[in-house]
């Protein structure tokens, strides 16, 4: 059984792998055998992350782009394609909070193309070897808002509607073909982005009053699904979208 979830001779790429959740995944895939390209806004050769996965006896390779950016995306998705690794994992995204109201158009371009456009630029480039060879998987980061409206975030829910969506688009279309595509929905996970919420005594304690597990979730929460949807175990997955929330939308 355990050989299910074994990743050894696999090369997954990982986008948004500083920190946070995208740490957290490329971590667990570093843990069950796979190498690692970690594709971040900043690159550094001496990055935690990079000694982490070094540390676990995997290679770790960095890239820097700026997910704002197409032509540097597009750029980017040319050369990993090369490499042609078995595993991406597009979890990169960025929010911004106003009322719909007065939420500023700039935030709304930023946020769908980084957290929606990009995402499929760089997948059709890397799944077309995946393709070729009849084989490979895809990740991506939904949220609980692929589910739900949110509060202040209108860019942001639209964009992870979106990737709800592409997954099961880009599902019917390749499953068919050896290429999984499935996502993962985290719920409300400490890291940057939930921080304003975190500090915010109302809020916060409004959102731990609605997760039955009665905790804020942590990154290493995503492990086991993110080696789950990477590895043969989940060969007869696809289009799924996994809730990882503490429970937060059976409430």
């Amino acid at each position: 059984m355990s050989g299910l979830f074994d990743l050894h001779g696999r090369l997954a790429v990982v986008t948004g792998a500083r920190r946070g959740i995208g740490r957290a995944m490329a971590e667990a895939l570093a843990a069950a055998g796979a190498d690692i390209i970690g594709v971040s806004t900043q690159a550094r050769a001496d990055d935690e992350i990079a000694e982490s996965i070094r540390g676990l006896g995997r290679s770790f390779e960095s890239r820097a782009v700026d997910f704002a950016d197409r032509d540097a995306v597009l750029a980017l998705g040319a050369e990993l394609a090369e490499r042609a690794p078995d595993i991406l994992v597009n979890n990169a995204g960025t929010i911004e909070r106003a009322p719909a109201a007065e939420h500023p158009l700039s935030w709304w371009d930023r946020v769908i193309e980084i957290d929606l456009s990009s995402q499929f630029a760089l997948t059709q480039l890397v799944a077309r070897p995946m393709l070729e060879r009849g084989r490979g998987k895809v990740v991506f980061t939904a949220s609980m808002l692929s589910f739900q409206g949110g509060i202040n975030v209108p860019g942001y829910t639209a964009a992870k509607s979106g990737i709800a969506g592409l997954t099961r688009a880009l599902a019917n279309e390749w499953a068919g073909r050896g290429v999984n595509v499935n996502a993962i929905a985290p719920g409300y996970i400490a890291t940057d982005n939930t921080a304003a919420l975190r500090d915010d005594p109302d809020r916060s304690r409004s959102i731990l009053e609605r997760i039955p597990a009665g905790r804020w979730g942590r990154g290493d929460d995503l492990a086991g699904v993110a080696v789950f949807l990477s590895s043969a175990a989940s060969d007869y997955v696809s289009g799924a979208i996994i809730p990882v929330d503490g429970g937060w939308l059976a409430r």
